[in-house]
């Protein structure tokens, strides 16, 4: 293992000092900025066709040689790809603010994505002028990483193959879900057993009944046909899901300032694009999972919602005091 870790050291070494080397800042320069997107979801999701769109507007602009890299073609390891952009590597890359507090340690980061706390999409569009997303960025940066913005991506909910229509219905079951604090958190409060592994292994998982199902949003559950091996959807909306861009502060600072507005103005833009495309195609997905035969059924949320309020009162995320206060103050919610 000790040799794996070396011979990738010296790789990941080898790509920044490549990628490193094509990135002077140089506004006068007819050199194009290269800059790869870099994802794990399949191409055909509103993520992966976010950042298809972004490229193909950066390129148009004559400044910059962006190429996408979707499906794990890059890897299919999130946090990996994340770090590989904290190196120095010229990556943007689709995190999520769950990830990134655990990844980066800023606890704070985790009410973004929090149990029932963001429950509407267009919050996201004021979210990057806020003080609170401001001071992420700095401590982000800091660390070899710029927070762009975040994008909705979808609402998750319960895939299972028994019926879910109560929080005991949940209890014992093992359930694939986030392995960071928060989705350690939701399965304490609503009794599963937490099961955080890769998500290729969640359809042959199911299949094999070591899991009981996951809990996902619904375009990545029609794309990886769940549908063939859960036949059960409980709509709790637990999470509202947002891809949080993050992109290395190495290929950010090499930017000139003319350029550096093209590229956030450009990914803000399409982030709030394609949240409302992803949040249209949504119902489709749902009746898709209907006509291969899955059940769905409309949970009362306050129950849910009332079975995660210990993780507030009990501060198990490690919130700053008044966190939650000063986020909706910020949003004008």
């Amino acid at each position: 293992m000790k040799k794996l870790f070396k011979i990738s050291s010296v790789v990941t070494i080898a790509l920044v000092l490549l990628l490193s080397s094509c990135s002077k800042k140089s506004e006068s320069s007819d050199k194009k900025i290269p800059v790869t997107f870099a994802g794990t979801e399949a191409a055909t999701t509103g993520q992966s066709r976010m950042m298809q769109a972004v490229a193909d507007r950066l390129n148009a602009t004559g400044r910059f040689s962006a190429t996408v890299q979707v499906a794990g073609a890059l890897s299919g390891d999130t946090d990996a790809l994340v770090t590989q952009a904290k190196l120095g590597v010229s990556l943007v890359v689709p995190s999520d603010p769950g990830r990134l507090a655990s990844q980066f340690k800023i606890p704070d980061l985790n009410i973004l994505m929090a149990p029932y706390i963001l429950t509407d999409p267009a919050s996201l569009k004021k979210l990057p002028d806020t003080a609170l997303f401001k001071e992420w960025q700095a401590e982000l940066e800091k660390q070899g990483i710029v927070y762009i913005t975040n994008m909705y991506n979808g609402f998750r909910c319960f895939y299972t193959t028994k019926p879910v229509a109560h929080v005991g219905d949940l209890s014992g079951l093992r359930i694939r879900g986030f392995g960071n604090a928060i989705g350690n958190n939701l399965a304490k409060y609503f009794g599963f057993a937490n099961i955080g592994i890769s998500w290729g292994e969640v359809f042959p998982g199911i299949q094999q009944k070591t899991l009981d199902g996951c809990e996902v949003q619904v375009a990545t559950a029609d794309g990886s046909r769940l549908y063939e091996v859960v036949k059960n959807i409980a709509m709790t909306k637990h999470y509202m899901l947002q891809s949080a861009f993050v992109c290395s502060a190495n290929f950010y600072n090499s930017l000139s300032p003319s350029d550096r507005d093209i590229f956030v103005k450009t990914m803000r833009e399409a982030a709030l694009e394609y949240g409302e495309i992803i949040r249209n195609e949504e119902a489709g997905y749902y009746d898709n999972m209907k006509n291969h035969g899955v059940t769905i059924t409309d949970v009362d949320i306050a129950e849910f919602q009332k079975a995660i309020e210990p993780l507030y009162t009990n501060n198990d995320l490690g919130f700053s005091a008044g966190l939650k206060d000063r986020l909706f103050k910020e949003l004008n919610e």
